[in-house]
């Protein structure tokens, strides 16, 4: 009697962990889900990315060492243009991204769902660079490419570029600017075409803060009730 009741006890608890598994890995699904909705709704609004701090573009390296000089020769609108336009790139291609991000939730297991579960804060955001990297990038590059065509980025490239060049040395006996530009070589750090890797930063740093966005927003999932707003989040973040 007693090894039935033993045997019973046994099959009820397999039985109720199965349904925890299946439980926890729809919750952390749905929870990504609403991630990837926040992040590519809130970056494919007009401004989705200029304006948000957090994910905004910056210039390139090698052309931010040159934005101080750039600007104090009357260049503030060139180097405006040339970021907002950037920014407006890759808030032309977030809408694209869904679906990328949805495929690599619904393929996701349940030891997949164990590991972020258990993981640090970013362990899901590190879930989708490993399985959506190369298929963002894929997307992504042909859309940034197609808009700085079309939002003539190259064009404000170009003339960030030739400002440089035909009036910021003129400038270098200012002995501020003199050492601003002296620490990286005024008269060689700039790329030696418009396009010279640009589209593939912008294709990154669009990805980045696609990943950012998410993070953000499961994040709040994980620990702000007021983020719970399914019954299904409740019973997985709850706790």
């Amino acid at each position: 009697m007693h090894y039935k009741r033993t045997q019973n006890l046994i099959h009820q608890t397999s039985t109720v962990k199965k349904l925890s598994d299946s439980t926890v890995t729809s919750g952390l699904k749905e929870a990504l889900r609403i991630g990837v909705d926040y992040g590519v709704k809130e970056l494919s609004k007009e401004g989705g990315y200029f304006n948000n701090k957090e994910v905004k573009i910056p210039l390139p390296q090698n052309l931010s060492k040159a934005e101080t000089i750039i600007r104090k020769v009357g260049g503030e609108k060139i180097a405006d243009d040339l970021v907002a336009s950037m920014n407006k790139a890759a808030t032309q291609a977030a809408p694209k991204t869904a679906t990328i991000f949805v495929d690599a939730v619904d393929k996701m297991t349940l030891n997949d769902a164990q590991k972020i579960l258990s993981g640090n804060k970013d362990a899901a955001t590190n879930y989708f660079k490993d399985r959506t990297t190369t298929s963002l990038q894929a997307m992504i590059k042909p859309i940034i490419q197609k808009s700085m065509q079309d939002n003539s980025v190259a064009s404000y490239y170009d003339t960030f570029n030739t400002l440089y060049k035909s009036y910021a040395k003129d400038t270098l006996n200012n002995t501020a600017i003199m050492q601003t530009a002296s620490s990286f070589g005024a008269d060689t750090y700039l790329p030696s075409s418009s396009d010279e890797k640009l589209d593939d930063y912008i294709t990154q740093k669009a990805m980045d803060g696609l990943f950012k966005m998410i993070a953000k927003k499961e994040g709040e999932i994980r620990t702000d009730t007021t983020a719970q707003i399914t019954d299904l989040l409740k019973e997985v973040f709850g706790n």
